[in-house]
């Protein structure tokens, strides 16, 4: 959300040296050369090069925003405070590097910041608070979290960004309930001036935000109070693999096929969850070569991992979130929420040619304003031989496995289909177990007589698309499963008309 700037993975670049007292070295006391200093987790850190060049000497810089807090994960790092304003050189921007050498302007100290902390300070209205990089319906979801109050608003693009949208958190008059208004922000002419009702007219979009926000709400359902509270993006890791003693587990949160699941600080900072692998599931070497395809998925829908081993203990580290139960800590009006982000997650997957195998509840984190994000993808296909052997001990969780990969072992992304049906019966019945009073061989003889699971019993209430859905996703045919695009569009148009309670103005 808000004018972030695309990543990609590089390690960070520039860093100023320091004496033995920690001070900063002067400039005429830096080498014309650079050279690589190491980093505390052993890799390697190119500092700025400090050259005679004219160029190097007047190097354009540009003033960011920070977005959210950022307090920091080891020495090299600049913390600050959400509105503090930075300096980056202009080439860094142009580069789209994770990580940024700044300079924080009030306390004049250097160091690293994650650039997609950071905003521009442009004057733009992308750069404001209140712009947010989201379409309507992730709009209404952040505008109707829990917390959020009448005259909550955001301004975003609209429909294929042929205009803008001011969306705004109201109180239905009728129903009594929290809804959402969506207005167009229409243009006078080529210019910045703009208006949602001709009868006021602005200069440019901030001045009809600013105004809105005083004592006059004409046009709108209400005044604009306060803009919509942020969720603060994961920081992208550095490094694949960390030392050991870099985290710390301070309590254990529950066990399962893997491992057990510890809470945990990273570098006395981060909050993490910590899969430690059980031993003899598998060899520290497979382990990390298949952590090497985990690191590369990046996606505001999957857990972003990182790894580290030690005494034959792996573990997979990614940013912990308050509720691992999906099920039981969504409002009933929020319900349909999970599906279209775990959907658009899975789309991520399939691009990247990966498989998830073990989609359900249990690995779907719900974080920070109920933002919902995929975990242990990959994990099931490195321990397949102990969690999905066909033995007749197998371990595998057979309910939510589809038939195809449970007697033949034939995994794709269509039998992931086939466990987001099941999961979906997880979600809407608030965390019942599926096939409920059946064995896994039952279940499995059941299929196979072409047999399925009854349709949920409310409350809530199922619609019948719903469990059509469903249906779809259950399939026996693979290749007659909608795919995980089909899903994700389908609920996000579900999602609206289902409630009913989302309201638009001018046909938006």
């Amino acid at each position: 959300m808000g004018n972030l700037f695309s990543s990609t993975k590089k390690s960070k670049e520039g860093k100023k040296k320091k004496n033995k007292k920690g001070g900063s070295v002067s400039e005429q006391q830096e080498p014309t050369t650079s050279e690589q200093q190491p980093h505390e987790n052993g890799s390697t850190l190119t500092p700025p090069q400090q050259g005679d060049s004219a160029s190097s000497q007047h190097l354009h810089k540009v003033r960011v925003k920070a977005l959210y807090r950022f307090e920091g994960m080891s020495e090299d790092d600049l913390p600050f405070q959400k509105g503090d304003l930075l300096e980056v050189e202009e080439s860094v921007l142009a580069e789209s590097n994770d990580w940024w050498y700044a300079t924080h302007l009030s306390t004049k100290k250097n160091g690293f910041i994650p650039g997609n902390y950071v905003t521009v300070d442009d004057s733009t209205p992308q750069s404001q608070e209140w712009w947010f990089n989201v379409d309507r319906h992730e709009a209404d979801k952040v505008l109707l979290l829990p917390g959020n109050t009448s005259g909550t608003f955001l301004v975003r693009d609209g429909k294929e960004g042929a205009h803008q949208a001011l969306s705004v958190l109201t109180i239905d008059k009728a129903s009594q309930e929290p809804c959402v208004r969506h207005y167009r922000i229409k243009r006078l002419d080529s210019s910045d001036a703009c208006y949602i009702t001709p009868s006021k007219q602005f200069s440019d979009l901030i001045s009809l935000v600013e105004h809105y926000r005083s004592s006059d709400a004409t046009g709108l359902c209400c005044i604009l109070t306060v803009p919509c509270p942020r969720i603060r993006p994961p920081v992208l890791w550095r490094e694949l693999e960390v030392k050991r003693d870099a985290v710390r587990l301070t309590a254990k949160l529950g066990q399962g096929c893997f491992g057990e699941v510890w809470k945990g600080k990273f570098r006395k900072v981060v909050d993490v969850a910590v899969k430690t692998l059980k031993q003899g599931t598998m060899s520290s070497e497979a382990f990390l070569e298949e952590a090497k395809i985990m690191h590369k998925l990046t996606h505001h829908r999957l857990v972003q991992v990182e790894i580290c081993s030690h005494n034959f203990i792996c573990c997979n580290i990614c940013y912990y979130c308050s509720f691992n139960s999906i099920g039981y800590v969504l409002p009933i009006f929020a319900v349909l929420y999970p599906y279209f982000q775990i959907a658009e997650g899975m789309c991520y997957l399939e691009s990247q040619n990966n498989i998830h195998r073990d989609l359900r509840a249990a690995n779907i984190l719900v974080g920070e304003h109920y933002d919902v994000k995929i975990a242990d993808f990959g994990l099931a296909r490195i321990v397949e031989d102990e969690i999905y052997g066909g033995t007749q001990n197998t371990k595998f969780p057979i309910k939510w496995t589809a038939p195809e990969a449970a007697n033949m072992h034939i995994f794709s992304i269509k039998s992931d289909v086939w466990s987001f049906g099941v999961l979906m019966y997880e979600i809407i019945t608030l965390g019942r177990t599926p096939y409920p009073g059946m064995s896994g061989q039952e279940v499995i003889r059941m299929i196979e007589k072409g047999g399925r699971m009854d349709k949920p019993r409310g409350p809530p209430e199922v619609p019948n698309e719903y469990y059509d859905m469903m249906l779809k996703c259950w399939n026996q045919k693979p290749e007659d499963r909608p795919t995980f695009d089909f899903i994700y569009h389908f609920f996000s148009d579900f999602a609206v008309n289902a409630e009913g309670q989302y309201k638009d103005v001018d046909g938006m």
